[in-house]
């Protein structure tokens, strides 16, 4: 029913708002911990960016929407999209209670998942594991889409970090070699005061790669729950203010997404991140490994670089493993024991536990609602 549809498609701007201030500390965390940017105004340029680069593509919505759950083995209806959503936010709200920077993509993902297995009564069938095209990055499914890049976009995140760090410490030490005005560059004075400059551009990099690919999945949540609605007959006899709800033809025929929905996740992600996210920003910034401005730009700069990469490609890789990664990374390059590894230890546990708790959580849900009747 109508209000049914209009509780989901709130529920998925909540999960925007929390995605904005869970996620705030991998746009801001290093800018933060390095002092170049108060975190009023690094927050204000998250916010902006996030803002910016959600309207920025559809690519990674569409797979979203149309990519990972088999709609003609089930109703994709809006009691099995509340409780992916509501999985997810649960599951964001206890790692962010902890400081843990888990992923709000792969909770969201992992919630579809275990809604969509309860709506089947455990046929695994409904989700698409892996159907694999050349070239490969346009490969469908939970395999390809979800589970490579949540390996393989950290192993980048932490290898062009390190790769970045060293060939940056290489050039200073050159400089430093060279004499002359080249050597008083590569004092620490000119470095971080060169450094701090940039990496407020790094910063705002990675706000918009953020923008770019984790609003866009709320996008496509909404529109999934607005286009099965609208299949199911659900939208036919809307009041006229309520008319902007009817997807579009190009929505209905080839998964677009409208722009209304496109501007309000983007207006709701710039919200939640304006609201900060400080215990998560204090885990990043402060505890993983201690920041210069250089260290900054480089891990902003190399998770940026592999997020946008993703986006462009429709890939919904997790912001958070990417900027921690490259902190990682960063970090080794100056000593392998600047890291904090008991701190890492508790983040991959959050990495590796996200999809499986919020799926548990949302296939209770929906295991609940059956038992009432209400599913």
């Amino acid at each position: 029913m109508l209000t049914l549809v209009l509780i989901v498609v709130l529920t998925a701007l909540v999960f925007e708002y929390i995605n904005g201030f869970h996620d705030t500390a991998n746009s801001i965390a290093t800018v933060v911990a390095t002092k170049v940017l108060t975190p009023l105004q690094a927050v204000s340029m998250a916010a902006f960016m996030n803002l910016i680069g959600a309207l920025a593509g559809t690519a990674v919505a569409k797979t979203i929407a149309s990519g990972l759950i088999d709609a003609g083995v089930i109703d994709v209806g809006s009691q099995l999209i509340l409780c992916a959503l509501l999985g997810g936010i649960v599951w964001n709200l206890i790692t962010w209670w902890f400081g843990l920077p888990s992923s709000s993509s792969h909770a969201l993902i992992g919630g579809l998942i275990g809604a969509a297995l309860a709506a089947a009564y455990g046929d695994f069938g409904v989700v698409i594991w892996s159907e694999p095209t050349s070239p490969v990055w346009r490969s469908e499914g939970v395999l390809w889409k979800v589970i490579v890049p949540m390996v393989s976009s950290p192993v980048l995140g932490f290898t062009v970090g390190f790769l970045m760090m060293g060939v940056l410490f290489a050039v200073i030490a050159a400089m430093a070699g060279a004499g002359g005005w080249l050597r008083r560059l590569a004092r620490p004075r000119w470095v971080n005061g060169f450094f701090g400059k940039a990496q407020i551009v790094s910063a705002a990099g990675m706000g918009f790669a953020h923008g770019m690919n984790d609003a866009q999945k709320t996008m496509g949540i909404v529109s999934l729950t607005l286009i099965s609605a609208q299949v199911a007959g659900t939208l036919d006899a809307l009041p006229p203010w309520l008319e902007f709800l009817h997807p579009s033809d190009a929505a209905l025929a080839e998964g677009d997404i409208d722009t209304w929905i496109k501007i309000t996740c983007a207006l709701v992600m710039a919200a939640g991140t304006a609201a900060g996210g400080w215990r998560i920003i204090k885990t990043l910034g402060h505890k993983l490994v201690k920041l210069h401005p250089i260290h900054g730009f480089a891990a902003e700069t190399s998770a940026a670089s592999v997020i946008l990469a993703a986006s462009s490609l429709g890939i919904p890789v997790s912001t958070t493993h990417n900027i921690s990664s490259a902190i990682m990374g960063v970090g080794t390059a100056k000593r392998l024991n600047a890291i904090k590894w008991g701190v890492v230890n508790k983040m991959v546990w959050a990495w590796i536990l996200t999809i499986p708790m919020s799926g548990g959580i949302a296939y209770g849900l929906f295991r609940l609602l059956q038992n009432f009747g209400w599913a």
